[in-house]
């Protein structure tokens, strides 16, 4: 077992953010992350794709490289390929790593676990060729393969920004089969002052838009009954639009109605969650340093609230400058005296997310979906079975693992938590709160009895 001042967990822009920063104070640092090259997501493999595909994936993906740049340094052990697994209390993390399992313990913990897309389930969702949007662009990023006769359905700005990497890399999708309305950006109006003072990001939004008006890629908004067809795989995408039943014949669909935080790491040690009616899911209970009720953890980035790559970023060095005062490496007046332009840039950053998270709402349909349609794809249990324990006394998501296992397959929730909440809360005429979430318990993702048996007493690697 391997000690440390701080162990930080996830390697996009939050967990590289606050690891360099906690190094530069001093701090001797272990960086644990599943990717075998850091980034994160948003960053994925940059250091190795930005020279392949730079031009296609865009400036702001390239910006990536100087926060990976900066883990380079001494003081930080960065584990790649390193799966956590558990996190107990003194802040003991476990974690396999090729083919063994080992621990390490620090006095304090950062997770930066990042965000999930929301899962998006409506009919024909779980055929072959359908994925999640920001699968479709892992691969172009790792691998460089683009889904030719394609179509993306449902709303926000990650549609945007995949469509027009699709049209500099040469194969523009079919459509956008958008699911926002004109009354959704009217309600988001009231929100455009504070949206003006990250105008940045606004401006970054309708250059996106202007390169798809000038490729004629067609976009259908204020999408509903969306449904996508096929034999097998997927064939096209059926939905009304503008008062008119319309298909789309294709060979792909990508899936995408906004990302939300990844709680498991978080939520299996206790820290409080509260649900977020803008966001439609739960955002941990974190002060302004990003510290937690659970004594010596911190959460940083889209893990601890919805804000993008920039904000991931400064939030990071936030939680990181407020670990090292802790340990006494920084004076309270030091730690304030940098954290404070941080934290004006994060706040004009965060400016523009209530206009749209106003502007984008998830799709309707897939936060209640029909009875026949699968929310929990790893068990097999659909909208309506959830409905069904609601009426035979369910009231909340781990009772529903009792009547029917969701939630328990491969996943363990991650992706059909949201649903079955809003399901049983609105069944049972409840607030979400009152409802709750899975409890989640480690194991966090698969190990097996191998690789804990290959666990060695000391961890000689986190010092590589």
């Amino acid at each position: 077992m391997h000690p440390c001042d701080l162990i930080v967990v996830g390697a996009g822009p939050a967990g590289l953010a606050a690891a360099a920063t906690a190094a530069e104070a001093g701090l001797q640092v272990v960086l644990l992350d599943e990717q075998p090259r850091p980034g994160g997501q948003i960053y994925r493999d940059v250091d190795r794709v930005a020279a392949l595909r730079g031009g296609i994936l865009g400036k702001d993906y390239a910006e990536g490289q100087a926060l990976t740049a900066a883990i380079r340094r001494d003081g930080i052990a960065h584990l790649q390929g390193a799966v956590v697994w558990a996190i107990e209390e003194g802040i003991r993390v476990s974690y396999t790593r090729a083919g063994q399992a080992a621990q390490v313990t620090a006095p304090r913990l950062i997770l930066a676990t990042g965000a999930l897309e929301r899962p998006m389930p409506l009919p024909g969702w779980t055929l072959p060729g359908v994925m999640t949007a920001g699968a479709g662009q892992i691969l172009l990023k790792q691998s460089g393969v683009l889904a030719r006769r394609a179509v993306l359905v449902g709303t926000g700005p990650l549609l945007y920004l995949i469509a027009a990497q699709m049209v500099r890399a040469g194969t523009p999708p079919l459509a956008l089969v958008e699911t926002q309305t004109r009354a959704d950006l009217m309600r988001a109006n009231r929100h455009l002052g504070g949206a003006l003072r990250g105008w940045p990001y606004l401006a970054k939004g309708l250059a996106m838009l202007a390169e798809l008006v000038r490729a004629r890629v067609p976009r259908h908004t204020g999408a509903s009954d969306i449904a996508i067809d096929g034999e097998g795989r997927a064939e096209a995408v059926n939905f009304r639009s503008g008062g008119k039943a319309r298909a789309i014949a294709c060979d792909t669909v990508f899936l995408h109605h906004g990302v939300v935080p990844n709680t498991q790491a978080a939520r299996s040690i206790g820290v409080p969650h509260r649900w977020d009616a803008a966001q439609h899911c739960f955002n941990p209970v974190v002060d302004a340093w990003g510290g937690t009720a659970v004594a010596g953890v911190f959460l940083a980035g889209d893990g601890a609230g919805i804000g993008g790559a920039h904000v991931a970023d400064l939030g990071g060095r936030i939680a990181a400058l407020k670990v090292a005062e802790e340990l006494g490496r920084l004076s309270a007046d030091e730690r304030d005296r940098r954290a404070a332009p941080l934290a004006r840039q994060r706040r004009q950053q965060f400016a523009v997310r209530p206009f749209l998270d106003a502007a984008y709402p998830p799709y309707a349909g897939a936060l209640a979906p029909a009875d026949a349609t699968l929310v929990c794809r790893c068990e097999e249990v659909t909208a309506g079975d959830i409905r069904g324990y609601a009426k035979l006394g369910c009231i909340g998501p781990n009772q529903a693992k009792a009547f029917g296992r969701a939630g328990m397959g491969p996943c363990q929730g991650r992706y059909c938590g949201l649903t079955v909440t809003a399901l049983l809360a609105e069944a049972n005429g409840r607030t979400p709160d009152d409802t709750g979430y899975f409890r989640i318990r480690p194991p966090l993702k698969p190990v097996t009895l191998g690789e804990l048996a290959a666990m060695e007493d000391g961890v000689s690697d986190a010092a590589e």
